[in-house]
């Protein structure tokens, strides 16, 4: 298991609602939506590398 950095977050409140709002119509806690929502900008920005797929290894190959 990946280890995993805690850190305090202070955020206004109506952000906050909105965040906690819009885990809980994906399924997720807060802080996994925050983590999908840093993820998600990281790799739109490039910042950091998407994950490797199935289909990325195929490309290679031929």
């Amino acid at each position: 298991m990946e280890k995993k950095k805690v850190f305090a977050l202070r955020l206004k409140e109506e952000l906050y609602t909105a965040i906690e709002q819009w885990a809980a119509d994906e399924f997720r806690s807060t802080n996994g939506q925050l983590e999908w929502i840093i993820n998600k900008a990281l790799k739109d920005a490039r910042r950091i590398s998407p994950p490797k797929t199935e289909t990325d290894e195929e490309e290679k190959v031929q």
